[in-house]
């Protein structure tokens, strides 16, 4: 392409929301006209000339699918490969290749719109290598000789134009945030600090236990009013992954201790009324018997008389009704039915356990497929079918289910591949905690937990459990005019995050929920800073900002969670074939270019060449590997093998391992 200024120079420079328009073209032309691709992708030499990541991975989904032949390139076809990659939703939904398609003036244009996308993208190569040097010149303390190595590499880097950024190693994550126990309410932080302490484990869990907790006490009972026509419950669902030998159980039973001898107590204090009722429902059934008995012999009675006193004895006796045993928290083989049977007569429970097995039954282990349904609508409240086991389903309006579980990690993968759990928005319904092990780091002899920080733990639950419990009707507590505002000013900076190329695009069934979550989060530390006063009291903004807080740290940590459950074989396979390219060859080499075949001959753990596309794909996303795609060629037949490009870092003898 040549202009007025010389060859292979646009006459402007692209602006970022122009260069997002080319790119956006570029897909668009690729999917209106697929027979130019091979076109494309000579103009644009190598996927990383998008500046933005949804669209390179668009983009190398696009030329792999035209590379292999196998199937045309269109939005549809696409939409199934990133789905079967797991990049469809990062990318932004099936909708976005559409708008992609309406962002392109005409696919005739589209190398016009390639030469835009690899311009910018080279004018971003020269000023990421001249900044490097340039930090690297200002350095007195760098060895000059070094420098002058450097600067002479990368002016070589970038005349040859190839320049390769530093990699992604694979399944990292930076380090994550540690729950911010000063947002809890005092008595509550003083004791999470302290069985933190104690049991030599993360504050993450229990600070995410004694949510549990307060959601167990409040879940259904309390809601809140964000401002007119919204409103969300309080109960929550929380998630904290740790290892095996975590102490797991310990933290548990700390942070969950008062929940159950509370339901203990209630459960005391009920026995003498409902053996009241059942004896005098006996009683009164025995009357009915006692007719029936009597009509039964005397059949010269006056029936019309002898029915009515029947039907009267029986009414009488459907009017005492015998009342459940108190119940909190569910207990035994917590399956889908048990879970609605139970929500059915309770309305408000909570599902705790230090284990995961409450994960065995959602994803169906004990049936033929998973049954969600219960799960979805009681974290929402939303109207339920309660009675599955006696087939007479009466309804439950708004059940509330809390969940606080502390599983090890595979549980959540384990979870995440279910059918359903991530299309029907059961992931999404949880906040989680992935905190660091202390194993191998844990102090032996540790500070016992203060006695009055205990006890002012368990009386204040205790009252807050017993408050909230005794309630006849539901209360709805509102938020100040402050507050609304603050939780405005939340939908408006997570609603920009959840555009492409966004921090929150590819978790956007989660995100979409996160503001909710503030708000039950806020109401649940409103209720922890009024026990024994006036918790009817609006929510304050403060409030909200406190809960916030909270939420961004659960954001950190879902984002690596769903990383987790994203992660499947072929991250164990890219691993596999890094340590293949970092081993030198037998003349003492290392490979800088390869093919797909080449790396199912590396290892036995490959069968084929379908086995390997996987990682190899995985690789290129990570920057490891570039692709050259094969010229465009008229001829029938297979087409040519794609050849990858190896990072030269995987050459250096220095080398530090990448797969960390």
């Amino acid at each position: 392409m040549t202009s007025e200024y010389g060859p292979n120079v646009i006459p402007f420079r692209p602006e970022p929301a122009e260069v997002k328009a080319a790119e956006q073209a570029v897909i668009g032309a690729a999917l209106l006209d697929p027979a130019q691709i091979p076109a494309l992708a000579a103009q644009l030499g190598d996927p990383s000339a998008f500046y933005h990541l949804a669209h390179e991975t668009i983009w190398r989904a696009i030329t792999r699918m035209a590379a292999s032949g196998e199937r045309p390139v269109d939005p549809m076809l696409l939409a199934e490969v990133l789905r079967g990659q797991g990049d469809l939703a990062r990318v932004g939904g099936p909708s976005y290749l559409h708008t992609c398609i309406q962002a392109t003036p005409t696919a005739a244009n589209g190398e016009y719109y390639a030469e835009i996308v690899r311009v910018a993208a080279e004018r971003r190569r020269i000023n990421t290598a001249t900044s490097r040097l340039a930090h690297m010149a200002g350095d007195d303390q760098a060895d000059l000789d070094a420098v002058r190595t450097a600067a002479l590499a990368a002016l070589a880097d970038l005349a040859s134009g190839e320049t390769w950024l530093d990699p992604v190693p694979l399944g990292s994550h930076g380090a994550l945030p540690t729950f911010p126990v000063r947002t809890l309410p005092a008595w509550v932080g003083a004791y999470v600090e302290a069985v933190a302490e104690f049991t030599q484990t993360p504050p993450d869990m229990a600070a995410t236990m004694s949510l549990a907790a307060l959601s167990t006490a409040a879940g259904g009972r309390v809601g809140v009013e964000i401002r007119p026509g919204w409103r969300e419950q309080s109960n929550l669902y929380l998630v904290c992954a740790m290892p095996p030998a975590s102490r797991k159980s310990d933290v548990f039973a700390f942070m969950t201790g008062p929940v159950y001898r509370i339901e203990d107590e209630l459960r005391a204090e009920a026995r003498p009324r409902i053996i009241e009722a059942e004896t005098a429902k006996e009683t009164a059934l025995a009357e009915v018997e006692a007719l029936m008995a009597k009509a039964r012999k005397n059949p010269d009675l006056d029936r019309a008389h002898l029915v009515a006193e029947i039907s009267g004895a029986r009414m009488l006796a459907d009017e005492i009704v015998v009342p459940p045993s108190p119940r909190l928290t569910l207990s035994g083989d917590i399956t889908p039915e048990t879970v609605t049977h139970q929500l059915g007569v309770h309305r408000c429970l909570a599902a705790l356990s230090p284990e995961g097995d409450l994960f065995d039954s959602i994803v169906g282990r004990y049936s033929s497929k998973p049954n969600l349904g219960v799960f979805l609508q009681a974290h929402k409240g939303e109207r339920l079918q309660a009675d599955r086991i006696t087939r007479e389903q009466p309804t439950v309006d708004k059940p509330a289910l809390t969940i606080g579980v502390t599983p090890q990690p595979a549980v959540l993968q384990e979870l995440g591949a279910a059918p359903g759990a991530r299309d029907r928005g059961l992931l999404a319904r949880f906040l989680y905690s992935l905190p660091p092990s202390n194993l191998g780091y844990r102090k032996i002899r540790t500070t016992p937990i203060p006695e009055p920080v205990a006890t002012t733990y368990d009386v204040r639950l205790s009252a807050l459990l017993r408050a909230l419990t005794a309630l006849d009707e539901p209360v709805t507590v509102k938020m100040t005019e402050a507050a609304d505002l603050a939780v405005e000013k939340l939908q408006e900076k997570f609603e920009v995050q959840l555009r492409p190329d966004e921090p929150l695009a590819h978790i956007k069934d989660w995100a979409g929920k996160l503001v909710g979550h503030i708000a039950r989060i806020a109401v649940l530390l409103h209720l922890a800073d009024h026990v024994g006063g006036d918790w009817r009291a609006p929510v304050e903004a403060a409030t909200v900002d406190r809960a916030a807080e909270i939420a961004e740290y659960y954001t950190a940590h879902t984002l690596a969670v769903f990383d987790l459950i994203a992660a499947d074989p072929a991250t164990e396979d890219a691993h596999a074939l890094l340590q293949w390219f970092q081993r030198p060859k037998k003349d003492g080499t290392h490979r800088t270019h390869i093919k797909a075949h080449d790396a199912v001959a590396s290892s036995r753990r490959f069968k084929k060449v379908a086995d390997v596309e996987p990682a190899l794909a995985l690789l290129e996303q990570h920057g490891w590997l570039r692709t050259d795609q094969p010229p465009a060629s008229n001829q029938r037949g297979r087409p040519q093998a794609v050849t990858y490009r190896v990072h030269p870092a995987l050459s250096a003898p220095t080398n530090a391992d990448p797969i960390t």
